[in-house]
């Protein structure tokens, strides 16, 4: 079984990208971070590498897709309450993100979500599974 998860996602710009995330309360690991990759902590062992994207390219052979124009990945993180959720992808948008739909309140899930400065979709969700349908 899997220690540890790290998501590789392309970016443009490494400074602009953790400027961003930190606004959100994430922090990097320096020992990961360069100026081509930064490791962004998530969890206790969950991790995002965000890697300028000729680095990126080094990874694969494929294209790197256009995350404004096309989805290949949803990311979603949960939170500690509804208010988490709310307060995230606030600070999201204004710190350059966009919100690309609206809440969805299902009762025992809230969930909203927001794009980062590349286009990548985050899906932040609180669930209460004391509330869970029967």
């Amino acid at each position: 079984m899997a220690k540890q998860i790290f998501i590789n996602l392309p970016v443009k710009d490494i400074g602009k990208s953790m400027t961003f995330f930190s606004s959100l309360g994430f922090y990097f690991n320096p020992q990961f971070t360069d100026d081509k990759a930064a490791c962004m902590i998530i969890g206790e062992n969950i991790f995002a590498m965000l890697l300028i994207e000729p680095f990126f390219k080094t990874f694969t052979k494929k294209e790197i897709v256009d995350a404004h124009k096309s989805t290949e990945v949803l990311i979603a993180l949960d939170a500690a309450s509804r208010e988490e959720v709310k307060e995230m992808v606030k600070k999201a948008v204004e710190a350059g993100g966009s919100s690309y739909m609206d809440p969805q309140d299902h009762g025992w899930m809230y969930q909203h979500c927001f794009a980062d400065l590349d286009g990548h979709q985050w899906e932040i969700l609180y669930m209460d599974e004391n509330a869970l349908p029967k």
